[in-house]
C-alpha cells in the first residue's frame, strides 16, 4: 500500500458548520485540492461517506488500483476520509473506491466536489486548480444596479451546446469560440442578460443538463474551467449579465454519480415517496439532511463565488415543494400537518436563499415554479421563500394559448389576456418563452401562430411587443428572437440561414429594439413589479379585440401609451381615453416595414381634446395596424419638451396613407 499522509482542511468550527447543516463553503475543504506537505507536493482529497469501511482513491497515478492508497476516516464521527497523496498533481484523473459497511457493497463514484470532469462518456474526476486574472472588475462593482428589481431584465436563455456549432467540423463551439461570437451577439441584440441551461457536467446529452453528476464542474463539452471563466468574464466586460440553472430538486441514478454514494441512500432520501422521480427516473435530495443542505447551499454559493455568476435560476421548484407531485394516492405521505408541502425542502429554499443573498446582496435568483404557492418571492422574514423573481408560468400559458386562436375567435377569449393583471402584483414575475415550449410537439412560437406567412410574423411581433410592454422581467429562448420555424433540437444547430428573409430579419430587428425601448423607458422598468407602475384604459372592448392600458415610472413624463390590436383588421382613428391633455408621440410601432409590416398606420404626433372617452376628460384618436402595437409617450408636459426616444423610434408625421383592410403581400418567401 502507498502512503497516504495525515493531513486536514478541517478545523473543529468547520465540523460543527457542516453536521449543523450550516457550512456554506465546502468547497474549499471537500474534493481534491493541489498542496505541499511538509515539503512535498501532492493532493488533499477529501470525502463524506458515513457508512463506508474503507474508502480508497484510484486513478491514473496509481494504475487505478484499490487499496493503493486509502483514506483514514476522521475520529468525531463527521464520516468524512482525508489525506494526502504524494505525487498526485494537476490533471490528475481518479475515482473513490467504497467498500460499505452495508454488506461489504462496493461503489466507485466520482468525486462530489471536483471542479472539472473528464469529457463524456468517460467519468472520472480530475484535479483542478486555476489562477484566472479576472478583468470585470468595473462590473462587479456596479452590477448591483444592473440586476436590480428596478432595472431592465431581459434575458435570452441559451443551450450552450446548440446555440450554434461548427457544422463543417462536426463539434460543438468551445466557451473560448462563445466568449467571442455569443458575446457580440447577445450585446448587438440588447439584452441585459444571458442564461445559460445547465453547464454543470452531466453525462447524457438529451437531459439537456438537467441530470447533473458534476456540481461543481463546469462541463468539459465546451473546454477547460478557466475558459468557461473567461466567457463569463468577457460578458461582463460587455456589460451583460450571467444567470446559470441550477438543480438542486432532483439527480440521476448513474453509477458515478451521486445516488447510494457510500452503498447507502446518503444524498438522496431514503424514502423513495420523497426520494425518487417516476417522472424523470432521477432521485431527490434529503432536504432534511444537515450534511446534503451544506453540500446544496455551498454549491449555490460556488457559482456565485467562483465563476461571478450574477443569478442563479432553480429548476423545478414546485416538484421540490409539494410531496404528491406527479404521484398518485397511496404513492405520497403528507407532512407532520397532514398537509401536501414539503415542509424540509421549504427549508432549505428559504435558508438557500437567506445564504445566497447574505453573500451576494447584488444577485438573483429566480424560481421556476409553476402553481400557484404564495410568496414565492417575498422575503423570508414575511414568511416567503425569499426568490428574487418567480418565472409567471401562467402569463406564458394563457398567451400562448390565446395566440394559438384564430383571430375571429379572439374576441370570445379576452379574459385569456386581461386575467394575469389579476395576480400580477403578487410575486416578481419573469415573463418566460423558455425552451421547454418549442419541444416535444409544441412546435416553434412562430409556429403556434395561425394565418398566412404575413399574419403569422405580425402576430408573432404583436406577441413579443405586448410581452415587452406588459409588467415584469422578460426571458426569451434562443431562436425564438430571429422566429425560428422548427422546434428546437438540441443536437443541431439554430436555423441561422433563415436570416436571410426578410420575414426572420424583420423579428429579430424588432426584438433589438424592443430591448432597446424596455431599457431606454422607466416606465418599462421603474415599477415592473409594482401594481403602481400599470393601469389599464380599456380591457373590455373583445369586439374589437384591443387592449389599451399605460405603463408607468415615477414621473408622469414617464408615462407609455400602449394600444394592442390582436386582429387583422387595422383600427384607424380608434378612440382613446387620456390620463391629462398634451400631445403624444408615437414611439414604438410593431408595424413598419423594417420588421417586415405593412408600414402603412403610422401616427402623427397626437394632441388630446375635451372629449371625454374611457372615464377620462381627455382622449385622441389613433391608428392601430392590423395584428400590431403601438406605443406613445407624451411629448410635451407643462411646456418641457420631453426626452428623445430611442433610435428605432418612427420619425414619420405622415398619417395613414390606406383605409383598406386587404392582406398585405409579404416581400419574400421564409423556410
Amino acid at each position: 500500500m502507498a502512503e497516504v499522509i495525515a493531513h486536514s482542511r478541517f478545523t473543529e468550527f468547520d465540523i460543527n458548520l457542516f453536521k449543523a447543516g450550516k457550512h456554506y463553503r465546502l468547497y474549499e475543504k471537500f474534493g481534491s485540492h493541489i498542496t505541499t506537505v511538509d515539503g512535498v507536493e501532492g493532493v488533499y482529497f477529501a470525502v463524506w461517506a458515513p457508512s463506508a469501511k474503507h474508502v480508497s482513491v484510484i486513478g491514473d497515478f496509481n494504475f487505478w488500483v484499490e487499496g493503493e492508497h486509502q483514506l483514514n476516516v476522521r475520529w468525531d464521527s463527521s464520516g468524512i476520509w482525508e489525506g494526502f497523496i504524494p505525487g498526485a498533481g494537476k490533471g490528475s484523473t481518479y475515482k473513490y473506491k467504497i467498500q460499505s459497511n452495508n454488506n461489504d457493497i462496493k461503489t466507485e463514484k466520482a468525486d462530489p466536489y471536483a471542479r472539472r470532469a473528464e469529457h463524456n462518456p468517460k467519468t472520472a474526476s480530475i484535479v483542478w486548480d486555476d489562477d484566472y486574472k479576472w478583468k470585470d472588475k468595473s462590473w462587479m462593482k456596479k452590477r448591483k444596479k444592473h440586476n436590480a428589481l428596478d432595472a431592465p431584465y431581459s434575458v435570452y436563455e441559451v443551450h450552450l451546446g446548440s446555440w450554434k456549432k461548427k457544422v463543417e467540423e462536426g463539434r460543438f463551439m468551445s466557451y473560448v469560440e462563445m466568449a467571442d461570437e455569443l458575446v457580440a451577439y447577445v450585446k448587438d441584440m440588447n439584452f441585459t442578460h444571458v442564461e445559460l441551461m445547465p453547464v454543470m457536467e452531466f453525462p447524457y446529452d438529451p437531459s439537456w443538463g438537467y441530470q447533473v453528476t458534476g456540481y461543481f464542474a463546469p462541463t468539459s463539452r465546451f473546454g477547460y474551467p478557466e475558459e468557461f471563466k473567461l466567457l463569463v468574464d468577457k460578458l461582463h466586460q460587455n456589460d451583460i449579465g450571467i444567470i446559470l440553472d441550477w438543480v438542486p430538486s432532483h439527480f440521476p441514478e448513474d453509477a458515478h454519480g451521486l445516488g447510494f454514494f457510500d452503498g447507502s441512500a446518503l444524498y438522496e432520501h431514503p424514502d423513495p415517496r420523497k426520494g425518487y422521480h417516476n417522472d424523470w427516473k432521477s432521485l431527490i435530495f434529503n432536504y432534511g439532511r444537515n450534511e446534503v443542505k451544506s453540500f446544496l447551499i455551498s454549491n449555490a454559493i460556488f457559482w456565485l463565488d467562483q465563476y461571478h455568476a450574477d443569478g442563479l435560476r432553480v429548476d423545478a421548484v414546485a416538484s421540490m415543494l409539494f410531496l404528491d407531485y406527479s404521484r398518485e394516492e397511496g404513492e405520497w405521505e403528507p407532512n407532520m400537518f397532514g398537509g401536501r408541502e414539503n415542509l424540509e425542502a421549504m427549508s432549505f429554499l428559504r435558508e438557500m436563499n437567506e445564504a445566497v443573498y447574505s453573500s451576494f446582496p447584488d444577485v438573483q435568483t429566480i424560481a421556476e415554479e409553476s402553481t400557484a404557492f404564495p410568496m414565492v418571492s417575498k422575503p423570508t422574514y414575511m414568511g416567503g421563500l425569499g426568490f428574487g423573481m418567480k418565472w409567471m408560468m401562467g402569463w406564458m400559458h394563457d398567451t400562448l394559448q390565446y395566440f394559438a386562436k384564430e383571430p375571429i375567435y379572439r374576441k370570445h377569449h379576452q379574459n385569456d389576456l386581461t386575467f394575469s393583471m389579476t395576480y400580477a402584483f403578487t410575486e416578481n414575475f419573469m415573463l418566460p418563452l423558455s425552451h421547454d415550449e418549442v419541444v416535444y410537439g409544441k412546435r416553434s412560437i412562430l409556429g403556434r401562430m395561425p394565418g398566412d406567412e404575413w399574419q403569422r410574423f405580425a402576430n408573432l411581433r404583436l406577441l413579443y411587443s405586448y410581452m415587452f410592454t406588459h409588467p415584469g422581467t422578460n426571458l426569451l429562448f434562443q431562436g425564438a428572437e430571429f422566429g425560428q420555424s422548427s422546434e428546437w433540437n438540441f443536437e443541431a444547430s439554430l436555423d441561422w440561414y433563415l436570416l436571410q428573409y426578410d420575414p426572420h430579419k424583420g423579428v429579430q430587428a424588432l426584438i433589438k429594439d424592443l430591448n432597446t425601448l424596455y431599457k431606454k423607458e422607466p416606465a418599462l422598468h421603474l415599477k415592473q413589479f409594482s401594481a403602481e407602475g400599470f393601469e389599464w384604459i380599456d380591457y373590455n372592448d373583445s369586439e374589437n379585440s384591443v387592449f389599451t392600458y399605460i405603463r408607468k415610472g415615477n414621473n408622469e413624463k414617464d408615462d407609455l401609451i400602449i394600444a394592442c390590436n390582436m386582429t387583422p383588421v387595422p383600427k384607424e382613428n380608434y378612440k382613446l381615453g387620456m390620463p391629462r391633455k398634451g400631445k403624444l408621440k408615437e414611439v414604438f410601432n410593431s408595424d413598419l416595414e423594417q420588421y417586415f409590416g405593412s408600414g402603412q398606420y403610422k401616427n402623427s404626433i397626437k394632441t388630446t381634446k375635451a372629449d371625454p372617452w374611457h372615464f377620462r376628460d381627455q382622449s385622441i384618436e389613433i391608428n392601430i395596424p392590423p395584428l400590431g402595437m403601438v406605443a406613445f409617450k407624451y411629448e410635451h408636459k407643462l411646456g418641457t419638451k420631453s426626452k428623445k426616444v430611442a433610435k428605432s423610434v418612427s420619425k414619420t408625421k405622415t398619417t395613414s396613407k390606406s383605409k383598406s383592410t386587404k392582406k398585405v403581400k409579404p416581400k419574400s418567401k421564409s423556410k
